[in-house]
């Protein structure tokens, strides 16, 4: 014979029953309205533990979702933590200044912040990466403001092999020696010299592309396609170099200007190198007395302990009529700078330098001496006396003595 399964109420009900027993004896029977009572009873307490339990499990529920969604919100913050981190460990911030102090002999003194430089790279890959530079120049810039901004560089250069190299943008031209090594801190001198500022004319920057190459021999090269020269003709800066530049600044680009350069530093502390740059027209236009143009540089340094030497060569050979009929044609100038450090962190030095350049002011020559301090590898004190003698045949420019304090830093 097959039982049949008792229900939850006949179980209570016979519990029930017996705890009455128990408690009371066989003649403590109860009621069939007591057993009523007892019966709702439990049933609520059992709908109640039933309830308990049923938010016990939601409970759990919610917070395996919140613990979940933790997860997900660290997983993307680490996400957008390692993005942020790769792009600082790539990118670079730079730059360097220097305020200068001249008193001169017989003119007006002058405190001048002479430049305030930024540098911003960024490399996209292990192969490709982009450098510029940000300048302000005499602290202030504006209308009638002796100050100007500048950006000095701005480009993207490829690795093309393991030693070439190619760069398209803004860039500082491959001639001389400071053009594209000019902090404060690489150079003798309170202001740079006057040969690279007036020949060359530093800092000489163009726009267009360039190929570099180096071998294991110590000989690099390079060569650029860039814009060129627009030289006036007429006024008080007719024929200067220097007046030429156009700064990539909506820069007339009817004809393109070549560079090319060869280096050697196969030696320990020496570098010889020597630069052509050729100006298909100098002033951007035809038919007015200047055409074309050639700059010849060459340039040794050379460094052995304490000693060291710097020796540069530049000149300018243009065509044209009015040039020629100007003597401005052949533009030149050179100097010679030996230099001694007594000291790891004092350097001692002398300059002569000899210009012939378009201007009468710009036709002397000059001899300097001074000392440079590093208290700190990338901060340097310097001070130096200058005394130039202008050309006897120029007229309206005046002999020059000065003494020159200054503070550079880079970083």
């Amino acid at each position: 014979m097959k039982l049949k399964p008792f229900s939850t109420a006949t179980a209570a009900c016979l519990l029930l029953w017996s705890q009455f027993i128990l408690a009371d004896g066989p003649q403590a029977t109860p009621t069939i309205e007591q057993l009523w009572e007892i019966i709702q009873s439990q049933q609520a307490e059992i709908e109640a533990l039933k309830k308990k339990q049923q938010e016990t499990a939601q409970q759990a529920a919610d917070a395996d979702e919140k613990a979940e969604a933790a997860v997900v919100a660290v997983e993307e913050v680490d996400t957008k933590t390692a993005g942020v981190a790769s792009w600082v460990d790539k990118t670079t911030i730079g730059g360097y200044g220097e305020l200068h102090y001249n008193n001169f002999e017989g003119e007006d003194n002058e405190i001048d912040l002479h430049r305030f430089v930024l540098f911003f790279g960024h490399e996209f890959t292990d192969s490709i990466r982009f450098f510029s530079e940000f300048e302000i120049e005499h602290g202030v810039a504006g209308d009638d403001k002796n100050g100007e901004v500048e950006v000095e560089q701005a480009y993207v250069e490829f690795d093309l092999s393991e030693n070439m190299r190619a760069k398209g943008g803004v860039f500082l031209m491959p001639v001389g020696i400071l053009n594209e090594t000019h902090e404060p801190g690489t150079f003798y001198g309170v202001e740079r010299n006057d040969v690279e500022n007036i020949i060359i004319p530093s800092t000489w920057w163009e726009g267009g592309a360039a190929l570099s190459g180096y071998f294991a021999n110590g000989i690099s090269w390079d060569l650029a396609i860039s814009s060129g020269l627009e030289m006036p003709t007429t006024g008080k800066n007719a024929f200067r170099v220097r007046s030429g530049r156009q700064k990539v600044s909506e820069a007339t680009a009817n004809d393109l200007s070549y560079t090319g350069r060869l280096k050697y530093t196969g030696v320990p502390g020496l570098e010889l190198a020597g630069t052509v740059n050729y100006q298909s027209n100098a002033t951007q236009s035809n038919n007015d007395g200047l055409n074309e143009g050639i700059l010849y540089e060459t340039h040794a340094i050379y460094n052995r302990g304490p000693f060291g030497l710097r020796a540069l060569y530049a000149r300018w050979n243009f065509n044209g009529s009015a040039v020629s009929a100007a003597g401005a044609d052949d533009q030149y100038g050179w100097y010679i700078e030996p230099s001694y450090k007594p000291w790891e962190k004092v350097g001692l030095y002398t300059r002569y330098e000899k210009l012939d350049g378009a201007r009468d002011q710009d036709q002397f020559e000059q001899w300097e001496i001074g000392a440079n301090f590093w208290p700190h590898p990338d901060v340097v004190l310097k001070a130096d006396y200058r005394d130039r003698s202008v050309d006897s045949n120029s007229s309206g420019a005046d002999d020059v003595k000065a003494f020159d304090l200054g503070i550079g830093y880079q970083f």
